[in-house]
């Protein structure tokens, strides 16, 4: 590995444990309009989606979460993300995630969330890197039921 590669794969460590370590909005808030929960059931990462609407905008994004390094920084990643963002923005930013995370070749993850491509090679830790953007999405679509990534 050349020593750029070094470098940036260090960033991108560093990136991921300053996110697991010093999560952003890791809270419940008082006031939200749609939650959602996920579990997975492999690694035992649970998080818990609140999202607060303006005028079809993510005011607020916000998780309650447990579990591996991965898992929490890609919750802290994605609230960062979206925060602020249309709906239909953020649901373009989902399929975005979970397409760059499925094969570099059809798509690619920008600024921090570029981080989490690593997990790209183990296909165990795909889900632990996904299961935040898919509570987000049952969170957008009211889903009552735990998702889990099963």
């Amino acid at each position: 590995m050349s020593g750029s590669a070094t470098s940036l794969t260090d960033l991108y460590r560093q990136t991921v444990l300053s996110h697991s370590r010093h999560p952003h909005n890791r809270r419940r808030p008082q006031v939200y309009d749609l939650e959602a929960e996920g579990h997975n059931a492999l690694c035992g990462d649970k998080i818990h989606v609140y999202l607060r609407l303006q005028d079809d905008v993510l005011a607020d994004v916000a998780y309650e979460a447990s579990g591996c390094a991965i898992s929490l920084a890609s919750a802290s990643m994605m609230s960062d993300a979206v925060t602020g963002k249309t709906v239909e923005a953020t649901r373009q930013s989902i399929d975005d995630f979970l397409t760059g995370l499925s094969s570099p070749q059809t798509g690619k993850l920008e600024g921090e969330l570029a981080a989490l491509g690593g997990v790209r090679d183990y296909p165990s830790r795909i889900r632990c890197a996904t299961l935040p953007w898919q509570a987000l999405c049952a969170a957008l679509d009211a889903v009552q039921e735990t998702v889990t990534t099963e």
